[in-house]
């Protein structure tokens, strides 16, 4: 389990294809790993992986291939930044909200604009997700935890504040950039309750 706070951005530093799923190898930059061991959980872009190896300031996983399908990963290329957040301890505070690593979707960025001192961005997601967002609620787009601004059809709004463009690779982003979208795990687990979709 994770947070959708990000603790430091890195970049992809190396990408071997193996039969038709991946081998990444990432840079963490600041991030410190002594506390993590092969088989632990990182969160890369929103989606949790597991460490295979690392060293002093990089990490490996290995991307299958549904990863592959369901995310943005087969879309990056070697020197592409990411957003890094290690799994969260039991005894951390829960500074976003309950996010599980599992990507729902592929959301598409349709504009951002000004809004005071921060940056508006306009999301397009997958019909089938509209269902799981209400306004104010939460969504996590690339690891960040977000509260969503407004609803309309297939599309929602964020407002991004200086700091998370600063932190992340928000600042990054432009129309049409494509993004992981997870959605907040109540809603999605209330949806199969009372729909018993189980």
């Amino acid at each position: 389990m994770f947070t959708g706070i990000i603790q430091t951005t890195g970049s992809i530093s190396a990408i071997e294809e193996k039969d038709g799923d991946c081998r990444f190898v990432f840079n963490t930059g600041n991030m410190d790993l002594s506390d993590l061991t092969v088989g632990d959980s990182i969160a890369v872009n929103g989606a949790c992986l597991t460490i295979i190896e690392k060293d002093n300031a990089s990490f490996v996983a290995d991307l299958s291939k549904e990863t592959l399908e369901l995310t943005t990963f087969s879309t990056l290329k070697i020197g592409s930044r990411i957003n890094l957040e290690k799994a969260m301890m039991l005894s951390d505070r829960i500074n976003g909200h309950m996010v599980s690593g599992h990507v729902d979707g592929i959301g598409r960025i349709l504009n951002k604009d000004e809004d005071a001192r921060s940056i508006r961005f306009m999301i397009e997601i997958p019909s089938p997700l509209r269902k799981y967002l209400s306004k104010k609620g939460s969504v996590t787009v690339d690891g960040v935890s977000l509260t969503i601004n407004t609803v309309d059809e297939n599309k929602f709004t964020v407002n991004i504040i200086p700091h998370t463009l600063s932190e992340t690779i928000f600042s990054e982003y432009d129309t049409n950039t494509r993004v992981n979208i997870e959605v907040d795990l109540i809603a999605r687990y209330l949806d199969q309750l009372i729909n018993n979709n189980v």
